[in-house]
């Protein structure tokens, strides 16, 4: 199974309205290195579904640093989410949100 892609400019309106919730699933040394503000860390090595924010009616993207590892594991995290409205991964990760100029954060 497939996880469906999700640009940067669709990830950036859904989250500039609300209608997104933002999954990064890269370790915690990766997202102090750099991140998206609006991503809930929930890395692939202790992914707990029950532990996503509310999500229900809401689309989920899965984001990782180049979509590798959303992709590769994106059909199993999309049956995660059931009452998710949609599931999706940034396609291209991190990487394609800085290259399509959107800020990320960096440090701690």
């Amino acid at each position: 199974m497939h996880i469906k892609n999700m640009d940067p400019d669709t990830l950036k309106r859904h989250l500039d309205d609300g209608s997104a919730v933002l999954v990064d699933v890269r370790e915690p040394n990766e997202h102090a290195m750099e991140r998206i503000d609006a991503a809930h860390l929930m890395p692939l090595s202790a992914y707990q579904p029950d532990r996503l924010p509310a999500h229900a009616g809401k689309v989920v993207v899965f984001q990782c640093a180049t979509g590798s590892r959303t992709g590769m594991y994106g059909g199993q995290l999309a049956m995660t989410v059931p009452q998710a409205a949609d599931v999706f991964h940034l396609a291209g990760g991190i990487m394609a949100w800085r290259s399509a100029g959107y800020e990320t954060k960096r440090g701690l």
